[in-house]
């Protein structure tokens, strides 16, 4: 390791299968090892001095984590935990097996699907058409021309639009959530009316990506849906082991 620290991507199984040649963070990408103690293993690299959230990092966080997931379950740290040493890797990897061990029972199998909503783009006529206060002000700017008249007219299509969404949403978060072993809400998101995770069985994510596009079809005078995934499972760690346990 360096003096910059030991970067910690995450924990599995001491007897998951660590494909050597593996590279993760840094420029150049640092060499991936596996630090086993007791029944788990530490999968980290020397920490970069320079460390920052580059897209180019980031996405070889990401996808180291789903490589090893091929193989198994794990527990993802997020992107820049940095331990101060392997010896502090080592003390985590005894203070927290038990609950590292209950985590990866729980995922075992299992992947993050995101599922995002926003309001529809080109859904003004079908708003127009079905929401007679919207319809209204239109007409009377249209007799009238105003800025008032413009005013009102913008808020009120801009609020009837989230609505919609909104809706929306919910009906496809309860539909999605029948086939989830669980859900988390997620963060706002700028522009987003609706953002959850699902917790569903790897062998399903391609049906339930299939479903998500089913229900996109569906309400697409509503709705927008992005659907992300297979994900690493950082959503469905909180009650058991934040994602970053490895600190100095």
């Amino acid at each position: 390791m360096t003096d910059a620290g030991c970067y910690v991507y995450g924990t599995v199984l001491a007897d998951h299968p660590v494909p050597s040649g593996l590279r993760g963070v840094g420029s150049p990408p640092g060499a991936v090892t596996a630090l086993t103690l007791g029944q788990l293993t530490a999968v980290i690299s020397a920490a970069p001095p320079d460390l920052r959230a580059r897209r180019r990092d980031l996405l070889a966080h990401q996808e180291l984590l789903l490589r090893l997931a091929d193989d198994g379950p794990v527990v993802p740290m997020r992107f820049g935990m940095v331990a101060a040493d392997e010896s502090a890797v080592r003390r985590q990897l005894v203070d927290a097996e038990d609950r590292h061990l209950a985590v990866l029972e729980r995922l075992a199998g299992r992947v993050e699907m995101n599922v995002k909503v926003l309001p529809a783009n080109d859904a003004l006529a079908a708003l127009v058409q079905e929401d007679a206060t919207v319809r209204g002000l239109r007409d009377a700017v249209r007799r009238r021309p105003s800025y008032q008249a413009n005013l009102r007219l913008g808020e009120a299509v801009a609020g009837a639009l989230a609505r919609r969404a909104n809706e929306a949403g919910r009906e496809v978060v309860s539909h999605l959530a029948a086939s989830a072993h669980a859900v988390a809400a997620g963060p706002e998101v700028a522009g987003c009316v609706v953002n959850t995770s699902f917790l569903v069985d790897r062998r399903d994510s391609a049906e339930f990506r299939a479903e998500v596009e089913r229900l996109a079809a569906h309400h697409r005078h509503r709705a927008e849906l992005r659907v992300a995934g297979p994900l690493p499972c950082y959503s469905f760690l909180e009650a058991d082991v934040p994602a970053g346990s490895f600190g100095a």
